[in-house]
């Protein structure tokens, strides 16, 4: 009996050896035949054995297949897809250029990279999508925006009316980790958010994820969402732009040497201050208001294994009336990649990163001059690795090391100032982190994607500590030199997500999540402030933690023309964050007094309908949801709404494409106003009336909807080098006068009652945009 089990175990291992022996590896990259730049998420396939990858973020794929000759399949959204016989008796690098479709429809938003891949990819809540998808969904002034975008995506809230800022799971705004090649940025909002940092011409990739987020992300307990720049045009010397009733764009691009690399620079800025000008009010012609930002982005190829990248983003806003107010701010990052291919089998990429962002207020006044400033920045090193194991089983390891520094807003006064200068300490902390995750198939039904990140934040000096009791008191402080570890928190975060194949069209997925956080951003508002104060864990400040459970069904209809999904989650979250009443946030050595601690939980149902492709296309998206908060201090201990808390959310997103030179697009949107907190009563001392409040958050804004329409012409080109396009739009086109604000007065007729009134922002906006590229 032993031999017999001998032998059929040597049988089988030599079986297995031998199968093995017969495979070999193909590698390569994949890029656009017109301007060189890489392809992310293009398919490569054997048509015969039906073996299958996709390319990474720079383009790099690697697939295993049996020897001899092979028809290999390239394919990629909107392009041309090839089949390459390759005889394959060796591992062997093949990189190929795809060419194009330019007959094909425009895409909508959230792509594929292949046939069903949205049903048998163990990754959920995740969405892809590049800016050349979304160029006809109306937006806010008629500047593409990919941060509004993907508020119409189930499961993403926006952040008031024009707002940029967006919540994902009834999470809160800061929770959010918003990666542009691969450096944080923290403010991603201009003009106090109604436009976003990102220039659409910018952009070639962004990846959402709101579930199952893979173990190389951390920082963030709610979503992820990572942007990629485009490289610039391998080619051939481009330029594309657009003039806009508020803003003007430019992007050049151009190769570097034969095939050996580009550089890309692409700025925007408004103009709005310009028509201030035209005032005949003295103040109002010294006035500022304007933002502008600049992206560039290098890439060289210093031999077939190596290649570096420089990539850096500089914006700024000004605002401020005459010489009496202003208020300035802006984020830069800038991002040095290596990449090296080790071996067919294994991809390497170090990253030196800087992030930063800053704001200033200047008053001056009878009280004399005085303003405010306050920074955070970090410097981050990266080491990734990705090693494709076989075609069922790629694993991905790194390091990541994370200093970060935050200057908080402290009072710089002059010496005719009626008040004193305040300086508030810096704080420090470093973040040393390591993952490991797998992604795997073991049976044709079944695909898993799990692993770990182990996160070791460090509270570093040199400062002073307090320590607060219950009543916000000082008990105790302690001094720390530079370098000196104050405290460690370590957390271990476990990660999986899982898909299992009912049939071709079907399938189920589980995800489970735990995520912390360090960094806390102390806001009050739904919309995301620039003048926000930032802190780090603490002594007193502990990780925000979350742990998200999801399920979901998804299936595809009609060989894939349409595609379905509903999840369901549950996210329960501690160490939340609020304040006391009154708290006094600004130029205050003890902030941390100020803060109190709970808990959250959030859960929902989220409807996910699209149809890809067709003169008609788009999809609607409808989230039920619930987002509460729980402190002793707040409400007699009950849970009560978060601000970000909505019942109902629908997006209705359409594009026609009615002739070769007309498209039109629509996007309806409903959605449950924000919970907010009325006063309860009022009272009057000295002559002057004032409310008070009870339960938080236990009233609501009224309902919100509204209707924006948008009409592309392109005209047919004699010159083909040179082509251009109007993009009309009408924003909120039905005049719907949505609340911004609601405040309280009292009632002119009778001073005893209290009224409520509301602001609204934005009636009805035509906008009108000339896009050109040469």
């Amino acid at each position: 009996m032993i031999r017999k089990k001998y032998y059929l175990t040597t049988l089988f291992t030599t079986c297995a050896m031998a199968s093995f022996a017969q495979q070999t590896v193909l590698s390569g990259t994949v890029k656009d035949a017109k301007t060189g730049e890489t392809l992310i998420a293009a398919v490569v396939a054997d048509s015969e054995t039906q073996q299958a990858t996709a390319t990474n973020s720079y383009g790099f794929y690697s697939l295993s297949l049996l020897k001899g000759e092979r028809n290999v399949i390239f394919s990629y959204v909107g392009y041309q897809t090839q089949t390459i016989k390759i005889p394959l008796n060796a591992p062997m690098k093949y990189d190929i250029e795809l060419m194009p479709n330019e007959n094909a429809l425009e895409e909508v938003v959230v792509s594929g990279t292949k046939r069903n891949q949205n049903v048998s990819n163990p990754q959920m809540g995740a969405f892809k999508f590049s800016m050349e998808e979304i160029k006809n969904v109306p937006v806010l002034f008629g500047e593409r925006d990919l941060l509004k975008t993907i508020q119409l995506l189930p499961g993403v809230q926006s952040g008031g009316e024009g707002s940029a800022n967006f919540f994902v799971r009834g999470g809160g705004g800061d929770q959010n980790l918003i990666l542009l090649d691969e450096a944080i940025v923290y403010n991603a909002s201009h003009l106090l958010g109604f436009f976003s940092t990102f220039n659409a011409d910018a952009v070639k990739d962004v990846q959402l994820y709101k579930g199952g987020i893979p173990s190389q992300y951390g920082g963030r307990i709610s979503s992820v969402l990572d942007i990629t720049m485009v490289d610039g045009n391998q080619k051939k010397f481009a330029a594309e732009g657009g003039v806009g009733l508020i803003a003007s764009r430019l992007k050049v691009s151009a190769p570097l040497g034969h095939d050996r690399g580009s550089y890309m620079i692409s700025g925007r800025r408004t103009y709005a201050d310009m028509f201030l000008k035209l005032s005949k009010e003295q103040d109002v012609k010294q006035s500022k208001l304007y933002f502008y930002d600049l992206n560039a982005k290098l890439n060289y190829k210093i031999n077939e294994r190596n290649k570096i990248f420089f990539s850096g983003y500089f914006g700024k806003d000004d605002l401020g009336f005459a010489d009496r107010f202003g208020f300035n701010w802006g984020n830069a990052t800038a991002t040095v990649r290596w990449n090296h291919i080790v071996n067919e089998k294994l991809f390497s990429n170090t990253s030196l990163i800087y992030s930063e962002f800053n704001y200033n207020v200047g008053v001056t006044g009878n009280s004399g001059d005085f303003d405010i400033a306050s920074k955070i920045g970090n410097w981050n090193l990266k080491q990734d690795f990705s090693y494709y194991a076989s075609n069922k089983s790629t694993f991905r390891f790194g390091l990541n090391a994370l200093r970060q520094t935050i200057r908080p807003a402290s009072l710089n006064a002059g010496e005719d100032a009626n008040v004193n200068s305040i300086t508030i300490e810096k704080r420090n902390g470093l973040d040393i982190s390591g993952y490991l995750s797998h992604e795997w198939k073991p049976t044709d039904r079944l695909s898993m994607l799990y692993g770990v990140r182990i996160v070791d934040f460090m509270v570093m000096g040199p400062g002073t500590y307090y320590r607060f009791d219950q009543a916000a008191d000082v008990v105790g402080q302690e001094e720390y030199r530079s370098g000196e570890i104050v405290k460690h928190y370590i957390n271990l975060e476990p990660r999986l997500s899982a898909s299992y194949l009912l049939n071709s069209n079907n399938s189920i997925k589980v995800s489970y999540n735990r995520l912390a956080q360090n960094l806390h951003q102390l806001t009050n508002s739904t919309a995301a402030l620039p003048t926000d104060q930032y802190v780090l864990s603490s002594l007193n400040i502990k990780p925000q933690l979350a742990d998200q459970v999801a399920v979901g069904y998804f299936r595809n209809f009609k060989d894939n023309l349409y595609e379905f999904s509903v999840e369901s989650y549950y996210k329960a979250m501690s160490n939340q964050i609020d304040f006391r009443t009154g708290a006094d946030l600004q130029a205050n050595n003890l902030l941390e007094g100020e803060l109190l601690y709970g808990k959250g939980r959030a859960y929902g149902l989220e409807f996910f309908l699209r149809k890809n492709s067709g003169k008609l296309n788009g999809w609607i998206s409808y989230t039920l949801s619930k987002s509460e908060r729980k402190f002793d201090e707040i409400n007699k201990g009950n849970w009560f709404n978060a601000r970000q808390d909505r019942t109902h959310d629908l997006s209705v997103v359409a594009m026609y494409r009615l002739s070769d030179i007309w498209s039109l697009g629509a996007n309806f949107i409903f959605n449950t106003g924000n919970a907010v907190t009325y006063p309860a009563g009022k009272y009057e001392i000295n002559n002057t009336t004032l409310f008070y409040y009870t339960d938080r958050n236990t009233h609501r804004f009224p309902h919100y909807h509204r209707l924006d329409l948008s009409a592309t012409y392109e005209p047919r080109q004699e010159n083909k080098r040179f082509k251009s396009s109007w993009t009309f739009g009408l924003y909120n086109a039905y005049n719907r006068r949505n609340a911004y604000i609601v405040d309280f007065r009292e009632n002119e007729n009778n001073p005893n009652i209290a009224e409520a009134y509301k602001i609204a922002l934005f009636g009805i906006i035509p906008s009108v945009t000339w896009n050109f590229k040469f």
